[in-house]
C-alpha cells in the first residue's frame, strides 16, 4: 500500500518503512506523529481519491531527528548598477520514518466535528483562515525573521509562546543582526492572552529585546 499525503504544507508519496525528509515539525526526537491528511491511497490497482482528502484514512510516522539542509546560495545582480547581494541558506529539516498506512480508524475525530452544532463548524473556519499570527507585532521580530520562524515551524503566538529562546537562537542565526529573543516567548503569551495593553507596556520598557 502507498499513499499520497501532505505534511507541513508539502506533498510527499509514503510507503511503511520510507524515510523521508520534511519541512522542521514542532514534535520530539523519537516522538510519533499522525498524518490525517491522505490525498491519495494506493493498494495494488485499487486507487481511493480523496476530496480532498481520503475520509478515515491516516499515515503514522516517528521523528527521528531535526537537522538542517544543504546550503543553498542565492546570488543577486543588476547590470550597470554595481549591485551584487549572495546570501547563504539552510533550511531547518525533520527525518521521519513512515510507521504505518490505514485507509481506516480515523472516522472518530471526524464524527466528533460532523456532531457539533452548525454554529460550532463556523468558528474553526474562521481559525484556519488567519492561523498563521503576525509575528512582527513582537519586539524585536522583522518581516525576515518572521519568515524564517515560519519556514521552521513557528508560525504562531502560541508557538513562540512555548518556544526556548536558545532554540529560537539556533533558527535565526542565519538572519544578519545582533537579535536577542529572550523576551520572545513573554511577549507572544501576552498575546495569546489577549493582554495587549500589558504588551505595549513591556514593550515600551524594551530596546533591543532587553528591559531599559
Amino acid at each position: 500500500m502507498y499513499a499520497i499525503v501532505e505534511i507541513a504544507g508539502q506533498q510527499f508519496k509514503i510507503e511503511k518503512d520510507q524515510k523521508l525528509f520534511v519541512h522542521r515539525l514542532q514534535e520530539d526526537e523519537g516522538a510519533s506523529i499522525n498524518i490525517d491528511k491522505v490525498l491519495l491511497l494506493g493498494n495494488g490497482d485499487n486507487i481511493t481519491l480523496g476530496a480532498p482528502a481520503v475520509e478515515g484514512a491516516f499515515a503514522e510516522a516517528k521523528v527521528l531527528g531535526h537537522l538542517k539542509g544543504d546550503k543553498v546560495i542565492v546570488f543577486k545582480k543588476k547590470r550597470r548598477k554595481g549591485y551584487r547581494k549572495k546570501n547563504g541558506h539552510r533550511q531547518y529539516l525533520t527525518q521521519i520514518q513512515i510507521s504505518s498506512i490505514s485507509a481506516s480508524g480515523g472516522k472518530k475525530s471526524e464524527s466528533k466535528k460532523a456532531a457539533a452544532p452548525a454554529k460550532a463548524e463556523k468558528a474553526p473556519a474562521k481559525k484556519a483562515a488567519g492561523k498563521a499570527d503576525d509575528l512582527k507585532k513582537i519586539e524585536g521580530i522583522g518581516p525576515k525573521i518572521a519568515s524564517t520562524l515560519v519556514e521552521a515551524g513557528i508560525v504562531t503566538f502560541a508557538d513562540l509562546a512555548k518556544a526556548d529562546p536558545a532554540n529560537i537562537s539556533e533558527i535565526i542565526a542565519g538572519v544578519r543582526g545582533n537579535h536577542i529573543p529572550t523576551t520572545w516567548p513573554q511577549q507572544a503569551q501576552l498575546a495569546v492572552d489577549g493582554k495587549w495593553d500589558e504588551l505595549q507596556e513591556l514593550q515600551d520598557r524594551l530596546d533591543g529585546g532587553v528591559e531599559k
